[in-house]
């Protein structure tokens, strides 16, 4: 994983975050963007995740 990214959203009464993480493929070798929105408890579940 190269690089993170987190964005805070707010909607109404609930916050919410985005977090954008880089995954190589097994498969090609390439990096692909997988991006999530979900509250910020979520955030470091999802980025150490593979």
């Amino acid at each position: 994983m190269a690089k993170k990214s987190i964005a805070t959203l707010q909607s109404g009464s609930k916050r919410l975050t985005k977090a954008i993480k880089m995954v190589k493929s097994p498969k090609t070798g390439a990096y692909t963007f997988v991006s999530a929105i979900m509250t910020p408890e979520m955030v470091n579940d999802f980025l150490n995740k593979k």
